[in-house]
């Protein structure tokens, strides 16, 4: 994977030693710092109300509370399910760059962010089998054009960032609500406190490889990218809405339910809401022309 060097700024290498020292300092052991009870409560949320699929839709109020507490169970299970996929897709990438021709810089925080990423993907995991004996299956959405190194490698860290800053928004949300428990609270306070370094070199490197990006393609190239790339926003959007959690929650019509909140409008408001930083990042760097998002 031929690629050119990166256009390293003084701002990245402190970024880069600040971070680094950082992930030192902070460095705990997951398989001692979690302590999982038997069972969690299924009379509570295991969800804040405000993330869950069908809120802010009149659908939200008709399923009633009993439904929605199931629902929250298994949307939180679809959620770190998501998670446990999505970190092994980024790790494989990640790996595959690592003290590779083009990364050399990055290469020692790289070493951390595996390291932290995999311990992440050990706790979700943990979490949906102990709790919903499952992990539900994820679909990748594949590339449609055969890119250059350059794109490839922006595209990788460009997805890289938004999942994360996507995850970032649920697990603050979550580690601050008083009204569910411990255990998931700590899962999300623990994950955002790690996200919030990764999230931070992540629009540095982002914003230096978009840089390289542009030397080396046209405007035809980068218009594609840039499809490409709110193609992937929608799709992670849309992978919250899983017709599987609605058949477990014991919903009658999961595909209906599924449609309906796709095609409600207010639900694409909330959806803005969950993206509001990644999106603003985009469109500040000029990785996106516009924050028209293509349709479900």
């Amino acid at each position: 994977m031929p690629t050119a060097a990166l256009p390293i700024t003084d701002r990245f290498q402190e970024v880069l030693d600040r971070l680094s020292t950082k992930s030192i300092e902070d460095y705990y052991n997951p398989y001692q710092e979690f302590t999982w009870p038997d069972r969690l409560d299924e009379d509570r949320m295991w969800m804040s109300p405000e993330l869950l699929t069908p809120y802010g839709t009149p659908l939200f109020d008709e399923l009633g509370e009993e439904t929605l507490r199931r629902l929250s169970k298994w949307e939180s299970v679809n959620f770190y399910s998501l998670n446990v996929h999505g970190i092994r897709e980024l790790l494989i990438e990640v790996v595959r760059r690592i003290h590779m021709p083009g990364f050399e810089v990055p290469s020692d925080f790289f070493h951390h962010f595996i390291g932290e990423e995999n311990e992440h993907m050990w706790f979700f995991a943990e979490f949906c089998r102990r709790y919903g004996n499952k992990i539900y299956p994820s679909t990748a959405m594949r590339a449609d054009s055969d890119w250059e190194p350059e794109v490839e490698n922006f595209l990788v860290f460009a997805r890289i960032l938004f999942f994360e800053e996507l995850v970032d928004h649920y697990n603050t949300r979550m580690a601050q609500d008083e009204t569910l428990c411990d255990t998931i609270r700590q899962v999300n306070r623990i994950h955002h406190q790690d996200e919030s370094r990764h999230i931070a070199f992540g629009r540095e490197l982002v914003s230096l490889l978009h840089t390289r990006m542009r030397e080396t393609v046209g405007p035809e190239r980068l218009a594609e990218v840039e499809a490409y790339l709110k193609r992937y926003v929608v799709f992670s959007l849309n992978s919250l809405y899983n017709p599987h959690v609605y058949r477990d929650a014991g919903i009658p019509d999961p595909l209906a339910l599924r449609n309906a909140l796709l095609e409600d409008d207010r639900r694409r408001e909330i959806e803005r809401r969950s993206i509001r930083k990644p999106l603003a990042f985009f469109l500040k760097t000029g990785i996106f022309s516009d924050d028209v998002l293509p349709a479900v």
